[in-house]
């Protein structure tokens, strides 16, 4: 019992193994059974990277399947590209082929022991040229960061999607950018681009099974400009406590705003501080003697902004007034005379402040204000009391100066 059973397996993998190594191959050298049916009316039908086969099955119970052979001339040698396991089949599709490509078939029948018939005759066939692309595409140029591209949506129902590509003048390569879906979608928006700059744009189409079209023409778009830069930018150094920055108006008929950006230094640090409508800014400061630096941007309804100008404009509120000059001081009869000169143009009028001191923590302080000479008498004055003087100006603002070098005066009992 052991032993048929031996005798059985090894019978069956002799079989299995002939039976294997009798297997069809598209490189088996051909060898001819003139006996064998051969493969009669085949018929193609071509598409762009594709052609199917139809044929009459053969029947015949020697036929395993039969082979396909293929070659791109008329007179040079058929390959064989498959084999086709089954003498039922009666259909099959050579894919991954070349558009526009003519291309020569025959078949042949083949046995278990891989003989094959007489091949067929020779069918040849045009694989179709690739899709057109869109008849039409337009590109829309003065768009902020942006370029919009329509076409007309493709009249093939095998189109699945479209394909952007894009290149620019200084980068000439093709590069795709965007897909979009669906053959009726007819737009494509390519979004964060250098402003003012042209693009190239052409549009391929691509199917459901996955072939490409040539691409459409080129089109181009040039994007919107920034504004221009603000021009004849001003910055007061003459007003109290604030400074009043002015410019010129913007050419562009579609300036939504101007943006102010303040430093206090000349080069650096210049920060964002206002946003006006107008071509006027005043910069309320609140002190004497500051010093600002401005940079004015013009900015647009689509959010563009020119650029800022190289060098800023200097603004200053003004200074106090120089403090007067005390040239004499007379004291004569209970009575003081104090007498100064102006050092600044600016002065209109002075105050006096005095400080009357009886012991040492007794202090009394007088102003005396709106002095339009530049003497002050004061009669006021006691034996046995120090009094210290100091003198201010005043300027056609009320900026008060600082005060002038004290004088001090003590008349003894």
């Amino acid at each position: 019992m052991k032993r048929l059973y031996l005798t059985g397996l090894i019978s069956f993998l002799i079989l299995f193994l002939g039976g294997c190594a009798k297997q069809p191959s598209l490189t088996q050298k051909p060898k001819i059974d003139p006996s064998l049916p051969k493969v009669q009316e085949i018929r193609v039908i071509a598409d762009i990277t594709s052609v199917a086969f139809e044929w009459n099955p053969v029947y015949d119970e020697r036929v395993e399947g039969y082979y396909l052979y293929r070659s791109t001339s008329k007179t040079g040698k058929l390959d064989r590209i498959a084999v086709i396991e089954d003498r039922f089949s009666s259909h099959y599709v050579d894919e991954g082929l070349k558009p526009n490509t003519l291309y020569y078939y025959r078949m042949s029948t083949y046995d278990s022991e891989g003989k094959e018939s007489v091949p067929s005759d020779v069918v040849r066939i045009k694989t179709l040229p690739v899709l057109e692309s869109v008849s039409f595409i337009e590109a829309i140029s003065n768009l902020p960061r942006r370029v919009k591209i329509i076409w007309r949506p493709h009249p093939n129902p095998r189109v699945k999607e479209y394909i952007i590509e894009r290149s620019e003048p200084d980068d000439p390569k093709w590069k795709p950018i965007g897909v979009v879906k669906g053959r009726l979608q007819a737009e494509y928006i390519d979004k964060n681009l250098k402003d003012n700059h042209l693009y190239f744009y052409r549009v391929r189409v691509k199917t459901f099974d996955s072939i490409v079209s040539a691409p459409s023409k080129v089109v181009k778009a040039f994007t919107k400009p920034r504004p221009k830069m603000v021009k004849n930018l001003k910055a007061t150094t003459d007003l109290p406590k604030k400074i009043v920055v002015s410019w010129d108006k913007n050419p562009e008929p579609d300036i939504d705003h101007y943006n102010i950006y303040r430093s206090a230094v000349s080069d650096i640090l210049f920060v964002l501080h206002a946003k006006v409508r107008g071509t006027r800014y005043t910069d309320n400061i609140g002190k004497d003697g500051v010093t600002k630096f401005y940079k004015v941007t013009a900015v647009d309804r689509d959010g563009l902004e020119s650029f800022k100008q190289d060098n800023p404009v200097m603004g200053a509120t003004l200074p106090k007034p120089e403090a007067p000059i005390i040239v004499s001081t007379v004291v004569k009869d209970n009575t003081v005379i104090i007498k100064w000169h102006p050092r600044d143009d600016r002065s209109v009028k002075y105050m006096v402040v005095k400080e009357e001191r009886e012991g040492f923590l007794n202090t009394k302080e007088y102003k005396y204000k709106d002095i339009e000479s530049t003497t002050f008498v004061d009669r006021t004055v006691v034996p046995g009391i120090k009094y210290i003087y100091r003198v201010y100006a005043l300027d056609r603002y009320s900026i008060l100066s600082k005060p002038s070098e004290k004088v001090e005066v003590y008349i003894k009992k």
